[in-house]
């Protein structure tokens, strides 16, 4: 069997380092916002091209302090996109604002710049780009409309740690970008982790308060804030894996770029990176109508696959939003298509042709 992500694999070949970063963590007995968080938000804000890095307790958190941080509040309107995880919008409701969804772009499922614009409302206050399944949006387009409007650019990077967009860092456009550390990110923790990246002085300040109960020191507290610390045992498994993600996301493309020739010219929607983005394939998203029949089909030759997603976020229960599958064609095609083939580093050479012959068989059989 090819899962379509093992984490195991990964484990296995860093566990001494694991380990050894684990224990100097225990051994110190600094375990909240201490050494080995802050070396982490300095190194990840370097790479992402952000002044500052602000730990938090999950990507959820960090999207929702990000919001509160650039001003939203109620009888606010964020306008963010119909086809993403749910989190992407329901940290909007949280922050006492409406989420205004907008349909994508059917060929990378990112935020359309035009149905943005058309979607901004005197109660605007931010947009959030969702960089979708490793590619970045439309930043440039996405960025000069938030400044004509006078918004906020708050980009949901969640699955887009290392990308980059016209040869810039991602955290380098918009005012804020926010990282998940979910275990299955490009760079996973192992366990719940975010960050806020942003350039800022006055985000990163509010972030921090908001972060840890409203206090700007001890028993001092100015603001109603949460408890949304990352804390030092992620930070120092992390700090481990970072040293890798560069390799790592090459390594994603490689697979994704003999994915992509390899399966050219058959019945099947393919991914392809529109630059001026540099896509890290946190997913190797392929679409087809006949998805459940293929999913089926690649099981049965022992290939893992996942659907991500498999609903709009206006279709879902919490929102029940009327009219979900008219108003939003395209992300509703999408959550009916897509379907994610294994792509994750330690793939091998020998995995990837595998998978390929099978997807070649699969197609053959089902369409």
């Amino acid at each position: 069997m090819i899962p379509q992500i093992d984490l195991g694999r990964q484990h296995a070949g860093l566990r001494d380092e694991l380990l050894a970063a684990a224990a100097r963590v225990i051994d110190s007995c600094r375990f909240v916002l201490g050494p080995e968080g802050q070396a982490l938000e300095r190194e990840l804000a370097a790479l992402c091209g952000a002044r500052h890095g602000v730990g938090t307790g999950s990507g959820t958190d960090a999207l929702l302090l990000a919001l509160k941080a650039v001003g939203v509040g109620p009888g606010d309107e964020v306008v963010t996109s119909a086809f993403s995880f749910v989190a992407s919008a329901t940290t909007v409701v949280m922050a006492g604002a409406t989420p205004v969804f907008v349909d994508v772009d059917p060929v990378t499922c990112n935020l359309d710049p035009s149905l943005v614009e058309r979607a901004i409302t005197p109660r605007t206050r931010a947009i959030v780009p969702v960089h979708l399944y490793g590619q970045p949006a439309r930043m440039d387009a996405l960025c000069e409309l938030a400044r004509a409007r006078r918004v906020a650019v708050v980009a949901d990077a969640a699955q887009a740690v290392g990308a980059s967009y016209a040869g810039r860092p991602l955290a380098e456009w918009g005012d804020v970008s926010i990282l998940s550390f979910y275990p299955t990110k490009n760079l996973g923790g192992c366990g719940d982790g975010g960050m806020v990246l942003t350039t800022r002085d006055d985000v990163a300040e509010r972030v921090r308060l908001l972060r840890d109960h409203g206090a700007p020191r001890r028993y001092t507290h100015v603001e109603l804030g949460g408890c949304s610390r990352l804390d030092e045992l992620q930070a120092a498994l992390l700090r481990v894996k970072l040293g890798r993600l560069a390799g790592w996301n090459e390594r994603r493309r490689a697979i994704a770029a003999r994915y992509s020739t390899a399966l050219a010219g058959l019945p099947l929607g393919l991914p392809a990176e529109q630059p001026p983005a540099q896509h890290v394939y946190h997913q190797y998203a392929v679409r087809s109508a006949k998805r459940e029949a293929l999913a089926a089909a690649l099981a049965a030759r022992g290939v893992g696959t996942a659907i991500h997603y498999p609903a709009t976020i206006p279709a879902q229960p919490v929102f029940s939003h009327p009219n979900a599958d008219r108003e939003f064609p395209a992300a509703t095609q999408a959550a009916a298509e897509v379907l994610c083939l294994p792509c994750f580093p330690e793939l091998t050479d020998a995995e990837v042709g595998l998978v390929v012959d099978a997807v070649k068989h699969a197609v053959a059989e089902v369409m």
